[in-house]
């Protein structure tokens, strides 16, 4: 595997990227379709880089960045400290879709720059806070994203004009949604909204309510992690992934 940990010029400040890809070979000579991993909001850290790697060792170029990167080089939550926590949370707020998607023009820069990357069709995964992005990148670059995946999200059906269930009938690809029965950020009737929109607009949208599940079901470092669940996740969305950027 090749890895490495980039700086990408976004016009608006510096974004550090771990860029994860396998190395090029007779076998799989790439290039490699490109897969745009949205970090979710305790930060850009090592978790995710192994999640990143995970997708990355089945053929994908995966770009990993930090959202936070205009306010801040580099971001870790420290749980156990309430300022830090306090501090994600500002963070948080300071990110909207609008700029997530100006971001997502330059990492497909960045990876139309790359001979190991191919950018003709991008999958994009987001999990708790981005999970909502990756919906909304869909609809933005229909012609190149034509896989999105929406793990834990929040924020997918709100009333707000910048809600992800508003543009579902731009959405060309596919999107795979799995919501945790047990989640304060989504209950089942904002769930059965955002089901409601895929189904007026006719979008290909796999949906999931998961039962017996928390908030945060597929990261391994948290005490909700649920690892039936997450293995169910992997191969949901390794089938999409599959089935769409090749």
């Amino acid at each position: 595997m090749f890895e490495d940990h980039v700086s990408i010029d976004t016009g608006e400040g510096e974004m550090s990227t771990f860029v994860v890809h396998p190395e090029p070979s007779e076998r799989r000579p790439g290039p490699f379709p490109s897969v745009l991993f949205l970090m979710d909001a305790p930060g850009k850290r090592e978790e995710l880089h192994d999640m990143a790697r995970r997708i990355a060792s089945v053929g994908y170029y995966v770009l990993l960045p930090n959202l936070y990167y205009r306010d801040v080089p580099g971001f870790i939550v420290q749980r156990d400290d309430p300022a830090s926590r306090q501090f994600m949370f500002e963070l948080m707020t300071n990110l909207s879709n609008a700029m997530v998607s100006r971001d997502a023009a330059a990492l497909l820069r960045h990876a139309d720059a790359d001979p190991a990357a191919s950018t003709e069709r991008v999958g994009t995964t987001g999990y708790c806070m981005t999970g909502p992005m990756a919906i909304w990148l869909a609809a933005d670059y229909p012609d190149q994203i034509t896989a999105a995946a929406s793990i834990h999200g929040v924020r997918l059906a709100v009333d707000a004009s910048d809600s992800p269930h508003l543009r579902a009938p731009d959405i060309t690809g596919e999107v795979l949604v799995m919501s945790a029965e047990h989640d304060d950020y989504v209950d089942r009737a904002h769930f059965d909204r955002l089901c409601k929109a895929f189904a007026d607009a006719g979008t290909d949208a796999q949906t999931y309510w998961v039962d017996d599940t928390q908030h945060g079901f597929v990261f391994p470092q948290r005490p909700v992690y649920d690892q039936p669940t997450a293995e169910r996740h992997w191969e949901l969305l390794l089938d999409m992934f599959a089935r769409r950027l090749h």
